[in-house]
């Protein structure tokens, strides 16, 4: 995506607070002194059978990149490929799941658009408000702060074994459907409350490629403790029988050369961290004094992987480094 976008001309425009150019979860634009406008966009593949549930899914998907940003959305515009050849119910049913999820949010659905695609994809087009002066971007992490990860990882194994291989016992999927249907809602208001410096969601590009965005946006290092990472059971057992995702590949392609690991970390790790997330958490970078308030805080409303993994140095500045 980078170097698509490389040859494109930066647009100098004073009301532009949150642009492309550090990779953030979204765009920000202020539109009067004191308010401000944060657009989204997202789309996603089916993650579950269930029309309606696979719709809430895509929207909490969509959703969460307005929350990393410290904003409230406000309305949306559904974004959907389907095949012409499928009931139309299906659609219904997926539609219903967004709209009900953004609802809760506090937000309203105003229409979209439909395209004929070979497979179902769905996501939320966004527009939320925030302020101009709390704004969470990507790239104000401090050496010194701490990261909090509020939700587990692996849920692109986990997908891809409930796909392909009908591995997953029912708590298991369960437990990630669960997961992958919790706003990030409430997270972001703590993450307000607690005056966090950073943020950024953790989907597509994995872990790690979020993670690196951070680091490489802040001009900081990152240090990962690979123990202190909240994990759903059996998933490095799932990576181990071979499982593993599309997005492994692809996350490690692109940033597997600023990534340097533990000689003596389980390989598995790595498969785990470049994989895609689908609805995963917030990663927060906080001062070392606010860290475990956030975290018993985050617990206290039911996040309960919520979890200190590791902290912002001024070493190797753009790099990270996965440690014990």
């Amino acid at each position: 995506m980078a170097l698509a976008l490389s040859d494109l001309p930066q647009i100098d425009d004073s009301r532009i607070i949150v642009g492309r150019n550090t990779a953030d979860d979204a765009g920000v634009f202020r539109f009067a002194p004191d308010r401000a406008l944060v657009h989204t966009v997202d789309l996603l593949a089916p993650v579950v059978d269930d029309p309606y549930t696979y719709g809430r899914i895509a929207a909490v998907n969509s959703l969460s990149d307005i929350y990393a940003m410290g904003g409230k959305p406000l309305v949306a515009l559904n974004v959907i490929g389907f095949p012409a050849n499928l009931d139309v119910n299906i659609l219904g049913d997926i539609l219903r799941g967004g709209q009900d999820e953004m609802l809760e949010a506090g937000g309203v659905v105003l229409g979209g658009h439909t395209f004929q695609s070979a497979e179902i994809m769905y996501g939320l087009a966004l527009t939320g408000e925030i302020s101009p002066d709390q704004i969470f971007t990507n790239d104000a992490a401090k050496p010194g702060n701490l990261l909090v990860l509020t939700k587990a990882l692996g849920t692109g194994a986990l997908i891809q074994a409930m796909m392909t291989r009908g591995v997953v016992t029912e708590s298991l999927y369960n437990q990630a459907v669960s997961s992958m249907t919790v706003s990030n809602r409430i997270a972001a208001d703590l993450m307000i409350k607690h005056k966090a410096q950073a943020c950024t969601d953790i989907t597509g590009f994995g872990f790690l490629g979020h993670t690196w965005e951070m680091a490489e946006a802040s001009n900081v290092g990152i240090d990962i403790w690979a123990e202190k990472l909240p994990v759903f059971p059996k998933i490095l057992d799932l990576i181990r029988d071979g499982v593993t995702d599309s997005g492994v590949q692809m996350n490690r392609n692109s940033f597997e050369n600023n990534v340097d690991f533990a000689v003596d970390l389980e390989p598995e790790y790595a498969k785990l961290l470049f994989g895609s997330e689908t609805s995963g958490g917030l990663l927060i970078a906080i001062d070392e004094k606010e860290a475990e308030k956030l975290v018993v805080d985050l617990r206290d409303v039911g996040l309960e992987e919520s979890a200190i993994v590791g902290m912002i140095v001024a070493e190797h500045p753009g790099r990270l480094t996965v440690l014990l």
